[in-house]
């Protein structure tokens, strides 16, 4: 929970992880017979570490090249650490979406809709009354809810990422301008560190064109899969054992691709283990 909430505000694991790091720190020096909810505890001190955090990390991206996008989380093992990741993460346009949202907004939405924290442990998180948390509550949702149009069955999402692939690795523009919707949009995030498109790409003609360009790129040792990416499916494109580009979809109710999100930044592309909290031995609430 702890990462979860501090990976959604920040959008990097590396931040994620310093925030979880000093949550736990705290936690660890706390007389837990004056705590009612360690849950409540645990994720208040995080969202306003989080928040605090942000404030460093926003000066760090006033300067970034092009789109800025989360860092995919990407997991292949089976453990249990993985396992919960994945099952706390949101949808990979969830947590894009998320960022195009104000920090308080991220903050509360997580707290409250994800996680289902009272109000008056929110508002102590991000210093603010109930009624104004209230107030942010209802702003999120409903940015929320009218730019999120990706569907809660994972299903839905391979199936449109199936057909998205098939179109791609034949060049039939048709087809992939068939699975994309007439309005959607591209975004990608090399860092300056590698090529991407700088703006973002918009129209179903326009990001075919683009990809199929890309498809004809030379990889050697390519190996393309649909895989775990944050809380669903995304596509995962290796050469060799390295992790070369992630592929998150929002896809509509009727199943058509409402945005595209290509990661290439290799900064972001790492696969590490998750870390080990510092804290109390105790077990800690999830």
């Amino acid at each position: 929970m702890v990462f979860a909430i501090a990976y959604e505000i920040l959008g990097t694991r590396a931040d994620a992880d310093d925030v979880v790091q000093e949550t736990y720190l705290r936690w660890a020096g706390v007389d837990l017979d004056g705590i009612r909810s360690p849950k409540a505890y645990l994720a208040t001190i995080a969202g306003r570490t989080a928040l605090n955090a942000l404030r460093t990390v926003a000066r760090r991206r006033e300067d970034y090249p092009g789109p800025w996008l989360p860092e995919p989380l990407v997991t292949d093992g089976e453990g249990p650490e993985q396992r919960l990741l994945m099952k706390e993460q949101l949808t990979y346009a969830l947590s894009v979406l998320l960022q195009q949202a104000t920090p308080e907004q991220r903050a509360v939405f997580l707290l409250r809709d994800v996680f289902g924290l009272p109000y008056a442990a929110i508002a102590e998180a991000v210093g603010k009354t109930q009624a104004a948390v209230r107030q942010i509550a209802l702003r999120a949702r409903t940015r929320l809810t009218a730019g999120d149009r990706t569907p809660t069955v994972a299903e839905d999402t391979a199936l449109a990422l199936t057909a998205f692939l098939d179109a791609v690795a034949t060049g039939d523009l048709q087809a992939l301008m068939d699975v994309l919707a007439p309005d959607a949009v591209l975004l990608s995030d090399g860092g300056g560190k590698v090529v991407a498109a700088r703006k973002p790409i918009v129209g179903a003609g326009a990001i075919a064109a683009f990809l199929l360009r890309i498809a004809l790129t030379p990889t050697p040792d390519l190996t393309v899969v649909i895989g775990p990416l944050n809380g669903g499916p995304g596509i995962l494109i290796r050469s060799g054992t390295r992790l070369e580009l992630t592929v998150g979809v929002a896809v509509d109710g009727r199943g058509r691709i409402t945005g595209v999100y290509l990661v290439r930044n290799p900064d972001k592309l790492r696969e590490p283990a998750m870390p080990e909290p510092v804290g109390r031995p105790s077990p800690l609430p999830r």
